[in-house]
């Protein structure tokens, strides 16, 4: 199980990556690995703001059907187009080709309202 140290998680599972005032979404290796094999993933939200914790997108694998919440507040700027064809990146690098969205950060304060990978290790049992 990966959990990168530059990042930050929610209690839902997502990570995020801060570049600036652009925050990257995706969801853990845990989640990938909790969820199975990923056969769809849909995102209904680009150019919609969205308060943290609200649903973003949905995840459809093999074992289950999943939402995807918003970590963090702010505007949908864009959805990773590659995971229409290949939903799988989010099983073979959900921290790099498998991201989800890319957010214009609404509130940075919540950022410090995230686990680091510390907490996150914990939360998880690893």
């Amino acid at each position: 199980m990966i959990i990168k140290e530059n990042l930050k998680y929610s209690k839902d599972h997502e990570w995020v990556r801060l570049e600036g005032e652009i925050a990257f979404i995706g969801v853990s290796d845990f989640a990938q690995h909790e969820l199975g094999d990923v056969v769809f993933v849909e995102c209904n939200t680009v150019g919609d703001t969205l308060a943290k914790d609200e649903p973003f997108g949905v995840i459809e694998a093999v074992k289950t059907v999943s939402d995807s919440f918003m970590p963090i507040s702010g505007e949908v700027l864009d959805f990773n187009a590659a995971l229409e064809t290949n939903p799988e990146l989010i099983n073979k690098d959900p921290y790099g080709e498998g991201w989800m969205i890319k957010v214009a950060v609404a509130n940075l304060g919540e950022m410090n309202d995230l686990m680091d990978a510390t907490a996150y290790k914990a939360y998880v049992g690893l």
